[in-house]
């Protein structure tokens, strides 16, 4: 190898390095089966709520490290995780159900908060994600913000029909336990 070479491929393992570490949440909920039921139900187009969530999760970690932004890193990712823990396929009609965009963030912290203990950040993440949509509940905290972005953009790639990298999902599965 010449010098150069070498130098290209010191930078891209350092790159794979970086992104691995990224991917690892190292998150008990990732153990939760109330969780991890999130992968029965469809999200956008062949996105599992599960994969979705994790994407959001391992998205809105690495904007806010790439921007450098201080932010409270386990609530991020919690509040991300549980930001759709509604637990039904919303694909399905139900009677009653309200509106799914307007009314899930309120079934999701519902959920979340009768099987989990949560702090004020991961509450605002959960409630206020589908902001503007839901006018009165606004991000109020910078980890809440980054949540409500991320998950916009990723909604937007699985609805055009985008399914994640196998490094992605596969980073889900290990962290899963290979389940």
């Amino acid at each position: 190898m010449t010098e150069g070479e070498n130098r290209v491929a010191d930078i891209s393992l350092v790159r794979r390095h970086r992104n691995n570490s990224l991917l690892r949440l190292d998150n008990e909920l990732l153990n939760e089966p109330l969780v991890l039921e999130m992968a029965n139900y469809c999200q956008h187009g062949r996105t599992s709520t599960l994969e979705h969530v994790y994407a959001v999760a391992h998205c809105s970690l690495r904007v806010s490290r790439f921007l450098r932004i201080r932010l409270d890193e386990n609530s991020l990712i919690r509040g991300a995780l549980l930001h759709d823990f509604y637990l039904y396929d919303w694909h399905i009609p139900v009677k009653g159900r309200k509106l799914h965009g307007f009314s899930h963030p309120d079934t999701a912290l519902r959920n979340a908060k009768e099987h989990f203990r949560l702090n004020e950040i991961e509450i605002n993440i959960i409630s206020s994600h589908m902001w503007p949509l839901t006018l009165r509940r606004c991000p109020r905290y910078r980890e809440s913000l980054i949540v409500c972005l991320i998950d916009k953009y990723c909604s937007f790639i699985e609805t055009l029909g985008h399914k994640y990298n196998s490094a992605l999902l596969s980073a889900l599965r290990s962290e899963m336990g290979g389940k």
